[in-house]
């Protein structure tokens, strides 16, 4: 990517945390709250696949949760498929309820998800998703129906992760596996580390998968990588 765009992005993220910096607002009675989000990383990565094309991404997002475990939000990056696709834009909708069952420390969360290319709309697909949660553990399973536009295709999406903390440093394991209906399936795994630094958020993350991806997208689109994220939560 050219210094131009680089600049551009930069530019970008610093205008959201200004204008996000008085999204945080909590009801007085506590029951309802929002907060927002704005990321730069080096690169966009979703279960292992690049959506940016190894550049730089610009991410937002702006949540309304109530204390009873209902949530619902919105997200959007920048992205680039390639030279054969027009889409640059990914916007996420979307609503779930989460919390706990009773005192017994296992968590849970089950919600809808709808992925939006507004430049290329026949891309567009809906996610039905769950996970369960203990210490530092969480498991869940998604599936869609129409994965970027195919149509009539169960496809389910397992994935394990791992969160710890040692000290100052949060410390990220993950392994996801895709199993498509059309008989395709590939691993993806990740392991990184994040903290807090002068109020915004840092991560360093590698994310690889196996050869069945590289078969399915190609070796460019499935390739390992390197991912440092700086974030602002507000």
């Amino acid at each position: 990517m050219n210094l131009k765009k680089i600049s551009t992005l930069c530019f970008a993220a610093s205008t959201l945390v200004a204008a996000s910096s008085a999204m945080a607002w909590e009801s007085a009675d506590g029951a309802f709250s929002t907060s927002a989000s704005v990321a730069l990383s080096s690169e966009y990565v979703w279960r292992g696949i690049t959506q940016t094309d190894s550049e730089p991404a610009i991410s937002g997002s702006f949540d309304v949760a109530h204390s009873s475990g209902l949530y619902a939000g919105v997200w959007a990056s920048n992205v680039d498929f390639g030279p054969s696709s027009e889409t640059s834009l990914e916007i996420d909708y979307y609503a779930g309820f989460g919390g706990e069952f009773g005192e017994s420390g296992v968590s849970y969360d089950i919600g809808g998800l709808y992925y939006n290319y507004p430049d290329e709309s026949e891309l567009d697909f809906f996610e039905f998703y769950g996970s369960v949660g203990y210490s530092f553990l969480t498991a869940g399973v998604s599936y869609s129906q129409d994965l970027f536009g195919t149509e009539a295709q169960d496809d389910l999406y397992y994935s394990l992760d791992a969160a710890y903390d040692v000290g100052a440093i949060s410390l990220a394991a993950g392994i996801g596996y895709y199993d498509f209906d059309s008989g395709d399936d590939y691993t993806n795994y990740h392991i990184g580390a994040s903290t807090e630094l002068a109020g915004f958020g840092l991560d360093l993350t590698y994310t690889d998968t196996n050869s069945n991806a590289e078969e399915i997208y190609g070796a460019n689109a499935a390739d390992s990588a390197v991912i440092f994220t700086i974030s602002k939560s507000m």
